[in-house]
């Protein structure tokens, strides 16, 4: 049986360090989105933002040159999933970013290189 797939709650824009203030100044001060707390055991400096019923992950990243969009997808069925995607050629990247040992997920490419988590939660 084919996994159900819908999409995720998280958005992230990867920032390169040398923009990441004019990234939160552009969300928080210019467009007045309001600021999230968050706990997450996150290994880099992160903003999150409301956005509509999505949050908004603004992650400062070194060593990049240019901000990426990662994106979040929700699968009933992890095993399956990647199993599902890998046998329709679509390309597991876990090797991009750690992940929690407890957190049942793993790192996806689409055909246009925009980076998924693939998770159950």
């Amino acid at each position: 049986m084919k996994p159900e797939f819908s999409p995720g709650k998280n958005i992230a824009i990867k920032t390169p360090a040398h923009e990441y203030a004019d990234v939160i100044h552009f969300y928080q001060d210019i467009l007045g989105f309001k600021q999230l707390p968050h706990n997450a055991a996150d290994p880099f400096e992160s903003v999150c933002f409301a956005f509509g019923d999505k949050v908004l992950w603004i992650d400062k990243i070194t060593g990049i040159s240019q901000s990426e969009i990662w994106l979040e997808i929700i699968s009933d069925d992890i095993p399956a999933a990647k199993k599902h995607l890998e046998q329709a050629g679509c390309s597991i990247r876990n090797e991009i970013e750690p992940l929690p040992d407890d957190l049942n997920a793993f790192w996806l490419s689409s055909p246009s290189n925009i980076i998924h988590l693939v998770t159950d939660k």
